[in-house]
């Protein structure tokens, strides 16, 4: 345990400096070791970008949103983008990551992401590297862990907007679309929806019918309700109809970018119903910011869990929220499958019973 590293890895979120400060600090203190803060998630360990933490880096950085390390979702070592003359290209840079590893000396690398970072994790144990995960995404998706540390933030900022959304809506008397994030799962727009008391839910794991979402909102106008909230994931999808997708990007990790679902639910319930509507896109509002109460505390339990996984040489695992404890769980198990929202999930049964439709 001389030498830790910590990197961050896909898309931002609140409470990454959290994870950050409890490992590093515990680390530097009791342990004595030094910690190198990998920049930019894996591009920073394929192309040799790092610097030493030292405990005023990691001080006064736990309301902090962002991470302090930068992060990247266009860096997988085992499908890394480079620009050539012809376009660009996707290539194995894993051995520059390797090397970078071995004469930084580093014992372990904790590793703190959402699905794609646990599946390079996966590889780089396979080849013999030490990793330790650290689950993180607004998205709530990885399975193997109760919650992810970002969510709870994320469904706080989409909550307080759709509270708003309520009174500029019952003002207009309109229907206000409002589109958060979540890509193939529902949890942000269940949980915020549910929340924010929203009329319509719209999620990926419920293929929603047209007719039934316009006969829900025109149903609730006439009967005096002159306005309806309806919450949209963008990875939301009709029963007749795929994903929509607003651009491929072959530099991510995920090519396909998801989006513009806001715009046509709202389009439709216009055309059909004759009632106006505005389509708020929330997009990346919902991963900045300070994280919640509950995301610092997750988060600090994570890192320090991370540490004493790191410390008891258990790589080649993640940190896992389970009821109320940390534990370890393997990283192959994490990565099995996304967690969706299930059918029978009591989030969906308590929404379906104040009256709230998912289209179906």
């Amino acid at each position: 345990m001389k030498r830790i590293g910590i990197l961050t890895g896909g898309g931002d979120c609140p409470g990454l400096n959290a994870v950050i400060r409890s490992v590093a600090k515990p680390a530097l203190t009791y342990f004595g070791s030094t910690v190198v803060g990998i920049e930019d998630g894996f591009e920073g360990l394929v192309e040799g970008k790092m610097h030493e933490l030292t405990p005023r880096d990691v001080g006064g950085i736990l309301n902090l949103g962002g991470t302090i390390l930068g992060t990247s979702n266009k860096g997988n070592p085992f499908k890394y983008p480079i620009e050539t003359p012809n376009g660009v290209d996707v290539v194995d840079y894993s051995e520059n990551a390797i090397r970078n590893y071995r004469d930084w000396k580093l014992d372990v690398i904790v590793a703190i992401g959402g699905d794609g970072t646990m599946h390079i994790v996966d590889k780089f144990t396979e080849l013999g590297l030490n990793f330790v995960g650290v689950p993180k995404t607004i998205d709530n998706d990885l399975s193997s862990t109760d919650m992810t540390f970002g969510y709870d933030s994320a469904v706080s900022v989409a909550s307080e907007a759709i509270d708003r959304l309520h009174t500029t809506a019952s003002a207009h008397h309109r229907v206000m679309i409002v589109e958060v994030m979540g890509r193939y799962a529902g949890w942000i727009a269940l949980g915020a929806g549910l929340a924010g008391g929203a009329d319509a839910i719209l999620i990926p794991e419920i293929p929603f019918q047209w007719k039934k979402i316009s006969e829900h909102v025109l149903r609730r106008s006439k009967q005096g309700s002159r306005f309806s909230i309806v919450c949209v994931a963008e990875g939301a999808k009709p029963a007749e109809g795929g994903l929509v997708v607003k651009e491929e990007d072959k530099k991510r990790t995920d090519p396909i970018r998801l989006g513009g679902i806001g715009e046509l639910v709202g389009k439709n319930i216009t055309e059909s119903t004759g009632l106006e509507t505005r389509v708020v896109v929330l997009g990346h509002v919902q991963r900045g910011g300070s994280p919640t109460p509950f995301d610092r505390i997750l988060a600090t339990k994570y890192g320090s869990m991370a540490l004493q996984l790191a410390s008891e040489k258990k790589f080649g695992h993640m940190v896992s929220l389970r009821g109320n404890d940390v534990m370890a769980v393997p990283v192959k198990e994490a990565i099995l499958k996304l967690r969706t929202v299930p059918l029978d999930s009591q989030l969906i049964l308590a929404a379906r019973a104040v009256g709230t439709s998912f289209g179906d």
